[in-house]
C-alpha cells in the first residue's frame, strides 16, 4: 500500500494505492459512518464487504444522479440519527461519488466524507478533485459544489466484478490526461493495449496512480478552476452536450468530443496528430464518431458552465501533452457543429 496526502486550499485528501477494503475501519468508525453505495456494488461478490455498516443502495445508472436521489438519501440519514458529527462514505463509480460528495456539502450545511472508488472511471477522475453534483434534465452537473473527500481508498479487487465496457469507459479519462499532460503517458498507452492492464495488477496500479495524481496535482494549484484546471475539461464540451441527450455512457461521450475538439484545434491551433488520438481512442474500443442534430446538441451546449456571455471556454491542443484554453464565439461554435453534422450526415 501507498498512502500520500494533498493538501488543497482549504482542506487535505489522504490517497491509499493499493489497499484494502479492511483499511476503512481504521479510517473511519462503523458506528459513525453511513456508506452510500449503489445495486451494482451491493449485489455482486462485495456484497460481505458491507457486513456491520450502515448502508444507503441507490438505484444505478446516470439517470439517477438527480434531486430526487438526494432527497431520498438524505431521509435515510434523517432516519438513522445522522448528525454533524456523522461521516459518509461513497463507494461506487462516478455517479456514487457525485451525489455521495454532493449531499455531504449540504446536509447539516456539510459534514465529513470520504470515497472508495470501484470503477476505473471513478479511480483516475471522477472522485478526485472535490467536484460534487448532480444533473438536471439533459444538463449535466448543473448543480454541485468544490468540496474535498477526506480520504480515497484503492482497492483494486471491486475492479474483477467490472465489465469490460466499464474498464473501456474509464480509459477515456486516462487518454484525455494523456493528451493534455503528459505526452510520455500517451505514448505508454500507444504502447500496450486494454488487457494488459487488466491482468498485470502492478502495470495497472502504476497507471491509476499515475493520472490520480496528475489530477490531483492540476486541482492544488487551481482548486476553482480558474485557470489549469480548465484543461481536465478536454473533450467534455461537446461530450457533455451528446452525453445525456443521446444516452452515451460518459467514457464514450468525452471519447467522442476528443475527437471534436482536436478537429476544432487543427483550425485553431495548427494541431497535426488528430490521427493519433483517433487511433488510440479506437484501440482501447472507444467511439470517435456520434451521429447528431445540432440544433439539439447546441441547446445544451449554450447552457455550459464553461460559456461567459456569448463564448465558450473550449479546450484545445497544440501537441499531444500540451493542451491550452481557447475562447471561441459561441456563433462559430453553431458554424463548425453545424457544419461537421452535415459533412458527417
Amino acid at each position: 500500500m501507498k498512502k500520500q496526502t494533498i493538501q488543497f486550499n482549504s482542506s487535505s485528501t489522504t490517497f491509499y494505492f493499493d489497499a484494502s477494503f479492511d483499511l476503512l475501519e481504521t479510517i473511519t468508525s462503523k458506528d459513525n459512518a453511513v456508506i452510500i453505495t449503489d445495486e451494482n456494488v451491493f449485489c455482486s461478490s462485495n456484497h460481505k464487504k458491507f457486513k456491520g455498516w450502515k448502508t444507503i443502495v441507490l438505484k444505478s445508472g446516470e439517470e439517477h444522479k438527480v434531486q430526487h436521489t438526494v432527497d431520498i438519501i438524505i431521509e435515510q440519514l434523517i432516519d438513522f440519527g445522522c448528525d454533524r458529527k456523522s461521516f459518509l462514505v461513497g463507494i461506487g463509480g462516478g455517479v456514487v461519488t457525485d451525489i455521495t460528495g454532493y449531499v455531504a456539502g449540504i446536509f447539516m450545511r456539510g459534514i465529513q466524507f470520504g470515497f472508495v472508488p470501484t470503477s476505473v472511471l471513478a479511480m483516475v477522475d471522477a472522485s478526485i478533485g472535490g467536484k460534487n453534483g448532480i444533473d438536471v434534465g439533459d444538463y449535466k452537473n448543473m448543480v454541485g459544489l468544490i468540496r474535498q473527500p477526506s480520504f480515497l481508498l484503492y482497492d483494486y479487487s471491486f475492479l474483477k466484478t467490472l465489465p469490460k465496457s466499464e474498464w473501456i469507459n474509464g480509459f477515456a479519462e486516462i487518454i484525455k490526461h494523456a493528451s493534455i499532460k503528459d505526452a510520455a503517458m500517451f505514448k505508454l498507452l500507444e504502447a500496450h493495449k486494454l488487457n494488459d492492464f487488466q491482468k498485470d495488477a502492478s502495470l495497472l496500479n502504476k497507471l491509476i496512480q499515475r493520472n490520480a495524481l496528475l489530477k490531483a496535482n492540476v486541482v492544488i494549484k487551481d482548486e476553482f478552476e480558474t485557470g489549469d484546471r480548465k484543461l481536465l475539461n478536454f473533450g467534455h464540451t461537446f461530450g457533455h452536450a451528446i452525453e445525456n441527450t443521446y444516452q452515451l455512457s460518459h467514457g464514450k461521450a468525452v471519447a467522442i468530443g476528443m475527437v471534436m475538439a482536436c478537429m476544432i484545434s487543427e483550425s485553431y491551433k495548427n494541431f497535426k496528430d488528430t490521427n493519433r488520438i483517433v487511433a488510440l481512442i479506437k484501440k482501447y474500443g472507444l467511439p470517435v464518431h456520434q451521429s447528431y442534430k445540432a440544433k439539439e446538441v447546441l441547446e445544451v451546449m449554450k447552457a455550459d458552465k464553461k460559456k461567459v456571455k456569448d463564448v465558450i471556454n473550449y479546450v484545445l491542443l497544440q501537441k499531444i501533452g500540451k493542451a491550452v484554453v481557447q475562447p471561441i464565439e459561441m456563433s462559430e461554435i453553431e458554424n463548425i457543429i453545424t457544419q461537421l453534422e452535415t459533412s458527417n450526415s
